[in-house]
């Protein structure tokens, strides 16, 4: 996105958790594996698909969390709510991968994390740390939580973008220095599935141009071999640029040129191509005034990069993409690229990958899946993604997932969050109490009234006059130990008394 309009806007608020999403069915093609589910250990390409340590096809359906490239040097909204309870509401909203932009300042020795909140008891494991530390914590309990991290090198410094990969005051050695640093920082912890080497180039930035200086296709090459020298096992996200053979688009958004100049790396299938691509509420581009628009868009994304994809040459990554959602132009542009990203439960994995712009509401040209208060979702924007959600992954360490024989265990925790009368909204919390992970859970119970069911996201029901049914949605039945999934409702009439709950657990 263009930087010179993205404004943080840090309105701390209280911390409650409304996790919303849609439902969906997630199909994966491939051979059969022993793998409990798809994404374990360390990623790999093969022609447009990005396939697992076992071979199977992944789909990253992620999200951005932004604000280790600010001067904040850590993640937002830490100053409203614990780190935990954010992730574990990204993990429930249905999102699989986190995307964390960083600036070379979090290298720098003094550099200090601020704007945390650690009042009764929040981030206590964070007092202390400086940002690395801290970005070791949140990559560790991403990965018990099922989660892959993608690394982002945003900026040089956090002052502002930047058009190349280096400045004056931060050189191209140091850049791939401070890339190599976090190559070796996470080698072994396949959360971290990957780097995007640098975000979003543009003008005066090239491709194939075959100036050291400007050409950002080599300068790829040589950052992405370093940092495969290191850990040979990453993969190495690669964005576009602005402006080829005259014709502009989105900063990082123009990958036009690899068709005839590709990115080639000392290991083989490690390349992944990454776009970015933006509505109105952000720049105006001359598609948009297109009386074909949006059936225009199609051809658009094609040239741009959808034809990488569609031609079998690599995975592309739509790392970037949001939007206020507040013109009808923007609506429709929304809903033309979900559509252009493949549905999960037509396609499987054999899809566009992507993470959307962003978890923040902060963004002040975006805004966020989080409205402004850090804790209630946008279920409306969200609500446009559901199509192209996809399974979170096995989890990592950190006393999640895998496994061991222990016994199976879950319990339920039942919450009104508003009732009108004529009608409420409930949220459930279901919490893995045993000692092995949760392949699946059911949740039940009766109300002693006439209440009525009328919907549901992250979970699927049943209701038999009184008794309701709720069985997991395929991005969250898979819970670690001592980890947690959600999912609400909505219901007539209010006034309602909460009703016991059982949950059952496989």
């Amino acid at each position: 996105m263009f930087r010179s309009l993205r404004r943080a806007l840090c309105a701390a608020a209280a911390a409650l958790l409304l996790p919303l999403a849609g439902a969906y069915t997630a199909q994966a093609s491939g051979p059969p594996t022993a793998a409990a589910a798809p994404g374990a250990g360390y990623w790999h390409t093969s022609g447009r698909q990005i396939l697992d340590a076992a071979g199977q096809p992944v789909r990253i359906a992620g999200i951005n969390w932004f604000g280790f490239e600010t001067d904040n040097h850590v993640v937002h909204g830490l100053w409203s709510r614990d780190y935990k309870s954010m992730i574990d509401q990204i993990r429930a909203t249905g999102y699989n991968t986190i995307r964390l932009p960083y600036s070379d300042d979090i290298f720098k020795a003094g550099t200090v994390a601020n704007s945390i909140d650690f009042s009764g008891g929040k981030n206590a494991d964070l007092q202390g740390l400086d940002p690395l530390h801290i970005m070791d914590k949140l990559v560790a309990y991403a990965g018990q939580d099922g989660l892959k991290v993608i690394l982002d090198r945003h900026r040089p410094d956090s002052s502002g973008q930047s058009a190349l990969w280096y400045t004056a005051s931060v050189p191209e050695s140091t850049w791939i220095t401070d890339l190599k640093a976090l190559a070796s920082r996470y080698q072994g912890q396949d959360t971290v599935i990957g780097i995007d080497l640098h975000n979003e180039p543009h003008d005066p930035a090239c491709w194939g141009c075959g100036d050291q200086a400007t050409d950002w296709r080599l300068a790829a090459q040589r950052a992405g071999n370093a940092v495969l020298g290191v850990n040979p096992s990453l993969l190495i996200f690669v964005e576009g640029v602005q402006t080829y053979n005259g014709v502009s688009g989105w900063w990082g958004g123009n990958l036009m040129g690899v068709a005839q100049y590709p990115v080639q790396l000392s290991v083989a299938g490690r390349v992944v191509y990454s776009a970015h691509d933006y509505a109105t509420s952000v720049a105006q581009q001359s598609w948009f005034s297109d009386p074909s628009f949006p059936a225009n868009m199609p051809g658009v994304w094609d040239k741009y990069w959808g034809y990488i994809f569609k031609q079998n040459i690599a995975p592309v990554w739509v790392g970037e993409f949001g939007t206020t959602l507040q013109s009808t132009v923007d609506q429709k542009w929304l809903s033309a690229l979900v559509s252009y990203l493949r549905p999960t439960s037509t396609y499987g994995a054999d899809s566009f990958q992507w993470t959307f712009w962003s978890w923040n509401p902060d963004s002040g040209d975006t805004g966020g899946i989080l409205k402004d208060d850090w804790a209630t979702v946008d279920t409306v924007k969200d609500g446009y993604l559901a199509s192209v959600k996809a399974p979170s992954f096995p989890s990592t360490g950190g006393g999640g997932g895998g496994g061991g024989g222990g016994a199976a265990a879950c319990s339920a925790a039942y919450t009104v969050s508003s009732d009108w009368g004529s009608g409420f909204n409930a949220d459930v919390k279901v919490t893995d109490t045993g000692t092995t992970a949760l392949k699946s859970w059911t949740v039940t119970w009766s109300w002693s009234g006439s209440q009525k069911i009328t919907s549901m996201w992250n979970a699927s029901y049943t209701q038999s006059a009184s008794t309701v049914t709720v069985v997991n949605a395929a991005h969250n039945g898979s819970v670690p130990a001592g980890g947690s999934a959600s999912f609400g409702f909505g219901g007539t009439p209010g006034g309602g008394t909460a009703p016991s709950l059982t949950c059952t657990a496989t």
